[in-house]
């Protein structure tokens, strides 16, 4: 097997540096922030409104409500179309839990759908078959920053007349023939918790619509369901974003095309370093899959490896950081027990958790620190690992 150049040097490469992020923009957050103490305007507000109306021109669509977290997000987005117990709405068993759980929350039944191996997004393929006359929605993932297939998930909606909700919580920016994340379905839900690549100071998330009686629907909700203080129309809750996080973010924004490049050049260098090493067959690592045309902006770069846990082992031995995203599948959730899904109902999802290793992706590193990763895999799969050591 090919090596690379032995004049690579180790180095600690962490999954994640945001104080590397945070110094060159520290003076421009600093002033944010101390914008909204001196206005002492904490909740909602000119900073708010102002994030929101940036957010939907980002996404290109025509409303943004920020609201106090992704998880919420999706919790309002449902409550808005309407979902109500017993009611069933088709979603990937692949994704954070937010995704599913924001559905049994509401006393409806999240239904599963295989994903494709090549994206680990929702397969299209499936979703008729499982839609049942309490079927109301569909609620696809735009997994690891690159969206799902849209275009024949929109055409099944229409036919069965069904909303979609995108969870784009990982994909803010991401494309897909030409139309942004959050933009296609009647509603998008985004997350901007810290790690992110839009990320706050601490939980904040945003729906975006198109629509604009879902619109107002959305900021009733958000608020105890009163557009007056204490008149209340409908029952909502506490959903709010803080004014101090809109700030931040409204910083972050300006950048984060930018930030999305890097992380486009870096997943390139790393296609490039792997070629090189020649780890690309199925033997070895299998790379992420990117489906045009459209914009995956890498929220993770997540590689598929046979020996996933023997790697894992060896790679935080060599100090490089990694993750599993997600190492149990929500069908086979204790919590989801009671839906009745077994191990191998759904095997592509069941290969991911079993398979997928994300690897460090942020726009901060270097090449040298991309070609201490791929070193470090090449080492581990050249059976030259130093006695004592896994792989």
């Amino acid at each position: 097997m090919p090596s690379l150049s032995s004049e690579i040097e180790r180095v600690s490469v962490p999954l994640l540096d945001l104080k590397a992020q945070y110094i060159a923009i520290r003076e421009e957050v600093r002033a944010a922030i101390d914008r909204v103490v001196e206005s002492q305007g904490f909740i909602l507000g000119p900073e708010v409104a102002a994030f929101e109306k940036e957010i939907a021109d980002y996404s290109r669509s025509a409303f943004a409500v920020g609201v106090s977290s992704g998880t919420d997000a999706l919790l309002i987005a449902l409550m808005a179309i309407g979902i109500k117990p017993n009611d069933e709405v088709i979603t990937t068993p692949y994704s954070f839990f937010a995704t599913a759980g924001s559905v049994a929350r509401l006393g409806a039944k999240p239904v599963f759908v295989d994903i494709d191996p090549a994206t680990c997004n929702l397969d299209p393929s499936g979703i008729e078959k499982a839609i049942t006359r309490r079927t109301r929605a569909i609620l696809p993932v735009h997994l690891y920053g690159q969206m799902a297939e849209m275009e024949p998930i929109m055409e099944i909606a229409a036919r069965h007349d069904l909303f979609v909700v995108e969870d784009a919580a990982q994909a803010i920016g991401a494309e897909y023939r030409g139309r942004r994340a959050g933009s296609v379905g009647q509603v998008g839900c985004f997350s901007f918790y810290p790690s992110k690549n839009l990320g706050g100071f601490g939980d904040a998330g945003m729906v975006t619509t198109s629509n604009e009686k879902l619109a107002a629907r959305l900021r009733l909700l958000r608020s105890h369901g009163h557009s007056r203080k204490y008149y209340n129309e409908i029952v909502g809750g506490n959903f709010r974003i803080d004014a101090i996080q809109a700030a931040v973010l409204r910083v972050k924004l300006k950048y984060l095309d930018q930030w999305t490049e890097q992380r486009r050049r870096n997943a390139a260098t790393y296609c490039r370093l792997f070629a090189e090493a020649g780890l690309t067959d199925s033997d070895h690592v299998t790379l992420p899959h990117e489906r045009g045309p459209g914009r995956h902006i890498y929220n993770q770069f997540v590689i598929r490896s046979k020996r996933r846990d023997d790697l894992i082992a060896f790679l935080k031995n060599r100090r490089i950081g990694c993750e599993i995203y997600y190492p149990v599948p929500l069908h086979l959730q204790a919590c989801f027990a009671e839906l009745g899904y077994q191990v191998g109902d759904l095997p592509a999802s069941e290969s991911a958790a079993h398979e997928t290793l994300a690897l460090p992706i942020y726009p901060e590193l270097t090449e040298e620190m991309l070609g201490s990763v791929v070193a470090a895999i090449a080492e581990f799969h050249s059976g030259n690992s130093p006695a004592g050591e896994v792989g």
